[in-house]
């Protein structure tokens, strides 16, 4: 695809407004509104999988619960909301630039294995180690156009990997798109767990609440492949930090070297887990119990 997203050339072109820029809204405050969708994007359920707390895996577990969802026989697409450090298009060997879409939007790159449908700022850079140096309300309105402009075709699940933090781009994938449920993903450490937190009041601090799946453990212990103990080396957790915020645990994720090295080749979708296999059985129940 030769041109770039509207937000790219708003980029270049222009310069942020200081005072817009700082506050991400206009002098008049409005209610912000949900987004709809193009003519040619039918998504049943639209989660996303958040943490506040950088480093510990976000990418990874959105990476398998697509490819667990995609074997259970389900269509499945991934938006990278993680618009400055985008990794999804790498674990999965995706290289392919976006095509023309039947409208005025554009199509992801139909090049997964397991025919996951990705888009991610890194499939519009001209090399993927180019940095994307914008401001927050830039990054957000990227990740809107995401969604309305891009023509994911019929979904059964649409995940969405957010950035770390609580700021501009998590907050407007709460307002303005409509989320089904989140997924929270943490690491054994107090200190992540510290700010896994504060992600997790932001969520309840929506009006209405977003309702959250569950919790997943990333890097919850290594099991040595010689003696086969188990070692937690980032110190014992084991679903504590789910359990004290009252929320159900959905898996705890080892380190494991296969996945490190399956990542970097490109070939995520070989890794073998069924830590995800109950995810539809949730949404289903989730669905069930809000109406």
């Amino acid at each position: 695809m030769d041109e770039k997203c509207s937000s790219c050339q708003e980029n270049q072109q222009s310069s942020c407004n200081t005072d817009s820029c700082s506050t991400g809204t206009s002098n008049q405050e409005q209610e912000p509104q949900k987004l709809s969708a193009n003519d040619s994007t039918m998504v049943e359920n639209v989660i996303a999988v958040m943490s506040g707390k950088g480093g510990v895996g976000k990418s990874s577990v959105t990476s398998l619960l697509a490819v667990s969802l995609a074997k259970q026989g389900y269509k499945v697409g991934i938006l990278d909301a993680d618009i400055t450090g985008p990794s999804i298009p790498k674990m999965f060997g995706v290289v392919e630039r976006p095509g023309k879409g039947t409208g005025i939007g554009f199509e992801p790159p139909k090049t997964s294995l397991l025919n996951i449908k990705i888009m991610s700022l890194n499939l519009l850079l001209e090399h993927e180690d180019d940095p994307v140096i914008w401001r927050g309300p830039i990054l957000a309105g990227a990740v809107k156009q995401f969604w309305t402009d891009v023509e994911w075709g019929k979904l059964d699940y649409l995940l969405l990997d957010l950035p770390p933090g609580t700021g501009d781009v998590p907050l407007t994938v709460m307002q303005q798109l409509p989320l089904n449920a989140l997924v929270i993903v943490n690491s054994p450490q107090d200190l992540a767990s510290m700010v896994v937190r504060k992600a997790v009041k932001m969520v309840n601090l929506m009006e209405p609440p977003i309702p959250i799946l569950g919790m997943v453990e990333n890097m919850s212990y290594y099991i040595c492949p010689h003696c086969g103990e188990e070692t937690n080396i980032f110190g014992k957790g084991h679903g504590q930090s789910a359990e004290k915020l009252g929320l159900p645990m959905i898996a705890t994720l080892p380190i494991d070297p296969k996945f490190s090295e399956l990542c970097d080749k490109g070939r995520i979708e070989e890794y073998e887990t069924d830590a995800f296999n109950n995810i539809p059985e949730r949404v289903k129940k989730l669905a069930d119990n809000a109406s």
